[in-house]
């Protein structure tokens, strides 16, 4: 009788210690795990004749900035730039480059470009300033398509990181 006492609380006491270490690896794991959000936040455009636009210039993620296609307009007068598609593919980048900088990102920091010509025949041109810009050389969709936005050359969205 005196044995199965015996056992029975050796029984209990290795229950007890597996109970702690249960609770402490618990504790452990519930306080080391972080409280990860998903938060997505849809920014309106910093641009005040943009504001009613049916679409965000930035939405933001934990990790990433998902930016609208920008074309090459001058934002000042509202009106595409004059001199091609050289001097458009340099104002959608400028403009690119703006909105970055207002979510404290830059151009380095873009891993992805999706470009739309309103002629394949323009990427050459198109792409010569396009290398100056990106230096980091991001991947990249290249495209035609006729019916851009105000009837631009070229569209280029991007996504960044963080």
């Amino acid at each position: 009788m005196t044995n199965f006492r015996l056992n029975l609380k050796s029984l209990s006491e290795f229950n007890m210690k597996n109970l702690k270490f249960l609770f402490l690896f618990l504790c452990f794991f519930a306080f080391s795990c972080k409280s990860e959000t998903n938060e997505v936040i849809f920014h309106k455009s910093h641009e005040p004749k943009k504001q009613n636009a049916p679409f965000s210039d930035v939405v933001e993620t934990k990790d990433f900035l998902f930016l609208s296609g920008q074309i090459g307009m001058d934002h000042s007068t509202r009106t595409l730039v004059d001199g091609g598609i050289e001097a458009e593919t340099k104002q959608t980048i400028e403009n690119i480059k703006a909105v970055l900088e207002r979510h404290n990102s830059s151009l380095d920091k873009v891993v992805k470009c999706t470009v739309v010509l309103s002629d394949i025949n323009d990427f050459s041109a198109f792409n010569t300033i396009y290398k100056s810009y990106f230096t980091n050389k991001p991947a990249r969709t290249t495209f035609a398509a006729s019916g851009l936005a105000r009837n631009a050359k070229i569209e280029i969205e991007c996504l960044a990181a963080k």
